[in-house]
C-alpha cells in the first residue's frame, strides 16, 4: 500500500494545487467516515493486535498507540471519524477560532518535494467554534470514540490581542464539552501578533483564565478537560523556560512541541514564500526542543512531539528525546495515509525490546 501511494497516487496528487489535493483528501476521509463497515475493515487491518499493542496513558486518557494526526489537516471536524481506520491512535482537529474566518489569500500552501517540506500561511481558515461544535454534537462524544479527539483552539484574526483571552474563552466554552483534550495554540506564525501570547505576562493571563474556566466546568458538569499548550520552535531556551514556569504555575496537562518554523535553513534561505515551514527541515529543532523540555521538567510533563516525523527512525528519536506521544502531518503528505500504522508498530516494537 505504501508503494502504491509513493509510485502511483502521490504523483497524481502532486500534479494538483496543494490545497486542492488536501481538500480532496478531507472529502475522501469524510466519505469513508460515513461508511461504517469500510471503516471497521480498514481499522482492523491497520490497528495493532492486542498482543503487540502498547497503549499509552497520558493526561488521564488512554491512547491505543503513540501516533496522532496533527492539527491542520481536519480543521472543521469533517474527517476525523475515519482517522482510526488509517492506524492513528489519536487525532487533533482545528485550529478552530471563535469567529469563522476564510484565512489568508490563496495560494497559501507550497510543497517542496526534494526537501520533503511544506510552507503554509493558511491563517486559521475554519468555520468557527459554533459550527464545529454543532458538527461534533452529531458525532460520537468523549468516552464513546475509537480514539481520543483533541480540539486545537486559536485566536480569531479579528480579535485584537488585548481581547485574546475572551476570544479563547468563547471557543473553549463551546468546544470543551466535545473534546477529549484541548490545545491552546499560541504559536502559529500566520496570525498577526499571535506568538506574542507566548510571552510570560500574556501567557499567564490566558492560562489563568482557561484553567479557571476549566475548574468551573468541574463544578457544573463534573468533567475537567485536559488542557495543553502548543509552542513555536523559534523560541529561545530562556523563553521556553519561562513558558514551562507558567505551565507549572497553572498545572497544565501537557505541551505540544512544536508548531511550524519561521526559520529558513539551507535551501530555504533562497525561498521567498512567507509562512510556517514544516517537514524534514524542522525535525532536528523540534526534537531538540522536546529533549530540552523533558530534561527541564524531569520527564514529569507529558510532551507531544511533532515536526519532521516521517518514518520509524525519526519517531523513535522523538520518543528517545522524551515525547510521550508523536504527531504527523507533513510526513503523511510524502509517505502516504498509512504512515501512522508503520510508525505505531515500530514504536510498539521498541517498547517490547
Amino acid at each position: 500500500m505504501d508503494y502504491f501511494y509513493e509510485k502511483l497516487l502521490r504523483p497524481l496528487l502532486f500534479r494538483r494545487d496543494p490545497e486542492a489535493a488536501h481538500e480532496s483528501a478531507v472529502r475522501a476521509l469524510a466519505l469513508l467516515g460515513r461508511c461504517g463497515p469500510a471503516c471497521r475493515i480498514l481499522e482492523h487491518w491497520n490497528r495493532l493486535s492486542p498482543a503487540t499493542a502498547r497503549p499509552v496513558q497520558a493526561f488521564g486518557l488512554t491512547f491505543p498507540n503513540a501516533v496522532g494526526l496533527a492539527a491542520g489537516f481536519d480543521k472543521n471536524a469533517r474527517a476525523w471519524p475515519a482517522v482510526a481506520a488509517l492506524g492513528f491512535g489519536h487525532v487533533e482537529i482545528g485550529t478552530v477560532t471563535a469567529l469563522a474566518q476564510p484565512g489568508n489569500p490563496a495560494p497559501r500552501m507550497f510543497r517542496y518535494p526534494a526537501q520533503e517540506a511544506v510552507i503554509n500561511r493558511m491563517g486559521f481558515n475554519n468555520e468557527g467554534a459554533a459550527a464545529v461544535a454543532a458538527r461534533l454534537a452529531t458525532q460520537p462524544g468523549p468516552g464513546r470514540r475509537r480514539i481520543p479527539l483533541g480540539v486545537n483552539l486559536g485566536k480569531s484574526k479579528a480579535a485584537p490581542l488585548e481581547q485574546a483571552v475572551e476570544d479563547y474563552l468563547a471557543s473553549f466554552a463551546q468546544l470543551a464539552d466535545h473534546a477529549d483534550y484541548v490545545v491552546l495554540n499560541v504559536s502559529s506564525p500566520n496570525t498577526p501578533g499571535l506568538r506574542q501570547l507566548q510571552d510570560e505576562k500574556p501567557l499567564r493571563d490566558l492560562l489563568g483564565a482557561v484553567t479557571a474556566a476549566n475548574r468551573v466546568r468541574v463544578g457544573v458538569f463534573n468533567r475537567r478537560v485536559p488542557v495543553l499548550l502548543k509552542i513555536a520552535p523559534d523560541l529561545t531556551w530562556p523563553q521556553i523556560d519561562a513558558v514551562l514556569g507558567v505551565i507549572a504555575e497553572f498545572g497544565l496537562d501537557g505541551i505540544i512541541a512544536t508548531n511550524t518554523t519561521l526559520a529558513r535553513p539551507g535551501f530555504f534561505a533562497g525561498v521567498s514564500e512567507t509562512g510556517g515551514l514544516s517537514g524534514l527541515p524542522l525535525r532536528r529543532r523540534a526534537t531538540e526542543i522536546v529533549g530540552y523540555i523533558a530534561r527541564a521538567t524531569g520527564g514529569r510533563l507529558p510532551i507531544i512531539g511533532v515536526g519532521g516525523i516521517d518514518d520509524p527512525v525519526s519517531a523513535g528519536a522523538m520518543a528517545d528525546a522524551g515525547a510521550t506521544l508523536v504527531q504527523v502531518y507533513t510526513g503523511m503528505i510524502y509517505r502516504g495515509p498509512f504512515l501512522a500504522r508503520t510508525v505505531a508498530r515500530a514504536l510498539a516494537d521498541r517498547q517490547r525490546t
